[in-house]
């Protein structure tokens, strides 16, 4: 049996021929290719292994391409503003995307918007679920970084507001990305941010394991399955790797590139902008500003494969490339649905809010509407009401004028 093909999903920013290229890891072919707009940075995702997503820069719209099909035009999901990042959960049944400060979730089976949460203060950057599809982190230019449980999240009472299940506000200047290890609600969670440093946390807890300092702004931040090391892409176009079991018991250290000289990357001319480790963890890509994909070999930290695109890079990852990408007579199982972009009751802004949320219930749950349409659903059912209670009291009337008036025997 033949191993798994990694390959490499690679966009930039001026797309002139194509929006998305896919190559063979090891060989550098070029297998396909998707055309239509231009992906943003954090704006690129797998959904279940069928469809490939990507958030258009600037534009409020999310292409969706079927994985084989050659030549195609993509499937456009409209959303209410532009979106800044975009995630899909492991087991293919949610989206999240992160449209101004607030995050939105929508269910693929039937395209609902389920929930619009609204705790970031800022634009929201970086989105991710955990391997398990139990929760999903979310970093901000608020310098926030909350910890969300998804069960919490889809059972919410709509007299309550859901609360993230952690929130990290160690960061003091935005958040620039974030990658959530495996372990479900064990497991832990990298960030980096403008303010030079690198945080590790975990999510049972929500305790801070470690904080590196560096000499530069970290624009980008991965580690690999085993998670013995974080690789980390600053914005002078270095990478610095920190071996995680060499510091045990400390949380807090300064990188030191003089010190540790067979602990860093160079080759990219301008900052680095994306970065994902093969599944050996043998292997490294990264993307940068200086239009250029980069593969290095982690033990050697020489590049091996130098790939030109025609503008800055916005997203680089590696995967396991899936059948559907493999086999041309595969089809989707589902077509994708019509995804909505309002909530229930809420049309062209008029959205219903609980405070900080805005809720839409799944379809075992009631839904909640909008003030103003509250407010006429409650008085046309008064109306109603009243209606009644005239015939009512018409009928009491003369039901008793009948039976006093009646002659005596």
């Amino acid at each position: 049996m033949a191993a798994p093909m990694e390959v490499a999903v690679c966009t930039d920013s001026a797309a002139p021929m194509w929006s998305c290229i896919v190559w063979e890891l090891h060989s550098g072919a070029n297998l396909l290719t998707y055309r239509g707009g231009q992906a943003g940075p954090r704006g690129l995702a797998l959904l279940n292994g069928e469809y490939l997503l990507a958030a258009q820069l600037g534009k409020n719209y999310i292409s969706a391409w079927e994985l084989q099909r050659k030549d195609q035009l993509q499937q456009k999901i409209m959303c209410p503003g532009p979106v800044t990042c975009l995630t899909t959960s492991p087991n293919g049944l949610y989206v999240l995307a992160g449209i101004a400060e607030s995050i939105h979730l929508w269910e693929v089976s039937t395209g609902n918007l389920l929930v619009i949460l609204s705790r970031h203060y800022q634009d929201v950057s970086c989105l991710q679920f955990t391997g398990d599809s139990s929760h999903f982190v979310s970093g901000g230019k608020d310098c926030l970084v909350l910890a969300w449980s998804l069960c919490s999240v889809l059972q919410a009472d709509p007299s309550r507001i859901p609360a993230p299940r952690h929130v990290w506000s160690h960061h003091t200047l935005p958040i620039t990305d974030l990658h959530c290890g495996f372990g479900g609600p064990l497991a832990r969670v990298a960030t980096s941010s403008l303010d030079q440093t690198v945080k590790l946390w975990e999510v049972s807890s929500g305790e801070l394991l470690l904080s590196v300092l560096f000499d530069v702004a970290i624009m980008a931040v991965t580690m690999d399955l085993a998670e013995h090391h974080l690789f980390c892409g600053g914005s002078d176009g270095s990478i610095f790797q920190v071996d995680l079991f060499t510091w045990p018991g400390q949380r807090e250290r300064s990188f030191q590139p003089e010190q540790d000289p067979g602990k860093v990357f160079k080759g990219h001319r301008n900052q680095v902008t994306c970065l994902s480790v093969s599944t050996d963890g043998s292997v490294l890509l990264s993307g940068s500003h200086d239009e250029t994909v980069r593969l290095w070999d982690v033990q050697s930290k020489q590049c091996i494969r130098t790939v030109a695109l025609k503008g800055p890079v916005t997203n680089a990852i590696i995967l396991l490339a899936p059948v559907s990408m493999l086999s041309s007579d595969f089809r989707p199982s589902l077509p994708l649905p019509h995804f909505n972009k309002h909530l229930l009751g809420a049309e062209h802004g008029d959205e219903p809010r609980h405070g900080g949320l805005t809720l839409r219930l799944g379809l075992h749950q009631q839904s909640v509407l909008g003030g103003q349409d509250q407010l006429r659903v409650r008085v046309t059912e008064l109306e109603d009401e009243v209606r009644n209670l005239r015939k009512i009291n018409r009928d009491l009337f003369d039901f008793s004028t009948r039976f006093i008036t009646r002659p005596a025997k």
